[in-house]
């Protein structure tokens, strides 16, 4: 079977199944945002798109899908001009090399991964010389890990400060990625740390309110737990897309 078929195989496998893949993770969601103290709509649902065609997006966006978040810059602009975006928040979730800011200035309403004064200056730079206001979060590396980016949280207030004083950005809020862990206690132990980091610092570096601020984590594997631990948006793939291919 050519590479053609079976590609266009998948895509039909994806649209067969993504209406009930919404529906569950949504109702799982809700279940979870009640069980933390919170609404349902108190939690943004982000579709974590990467190696999903753009047919597949644009049926999620039709199912309600309201923010999407892409891993690659390469990839977001060979999908972007495919995408149904009028009502839809685009978003980069992947690590950022300083090259390919100007790529993003303009195509996306937040930069998750931002990590170093380094990465937030070029973003800042690239938002002046196309006359753009970039909102970002500032990722943290929550469980220390050498493969990981992130700012180590003891650095994480410096970091703030260095970047709220930047024109152009705006600091909408926290994420993370929590290493792999072998059950839900360990997971929730992250997730919670990191909550107080978000409470923290939005409540001591921030004009904004914490209800304000996005605190984002949880992937498919986690995004239950994340929300009962405080998440106010989650980043689900596979639990929509099904199992990614990745290339």
């Amino acid at each position: 079977m050519t590479e053609n078929c079976l590609n266009d195989e998948k895509i039909a496998a994806q649209m067969r199944d993504l209406e009930e893949n919404l529906k569950e993770v949504r109702e799982r969601i809700a279940q979870a945002a009640v069980k933390s103290g919170r609404r349902p709509e108190d939690i943004t649902l982000l579709a974590a798109t990467k190696t999903v065609s753009p047919q597949v997006i644009n049926r999620a966006i039709e199912l309600g899908i309201d923010h999407i978040g892409e891993n690659r810059v390469q990839e977001l602009m060979e999908k972007y001009d495919a995408l149904n975006l009028s009502n839809c928040s685009c978003q980069f979730i992947g690590h950022l090399q300083t090259n390919k800011v100007k790529y993003l200035i303009g195509k996306v309403s937040l930069i998750q991964s931002v990590d170093s004064l380094k990465l937030a200056s070029e973003i800042s730079s690239q938002s002046l010389k196309k006359g753009a206001h970039t909102d970002l979060l500032i990722e943290v590396n929550i469980g220390g890990e050498e493969s990981k980016s992130g700012v180590s949280p003891e650095k994480l207030p410096e970091l703030f400060d260095q970047i709220a004083a930047l024109p152009a950005v705006s600091i909408r809020g926290l994420m993370c990625i929590p290493p792999v862990c072998d059950s839900q206690a360990e997971i929730m132990r992250y997730f919670w740390k990191m909550q107080e980091y978000f409470v923290d610092i939005t409540t001591k570096k921030s004009d904004n309110k914490e209800n304000d601020m996005i605190l984002s984590m949880g992937m498919s594997a986690d995004y239950y737990e994340a929300i009962l631990c405080g998440a106010t948006m989650v980043r689900v793939g596979s639990k929509l897309f099904g199992e990614r291919a990745y290339r």
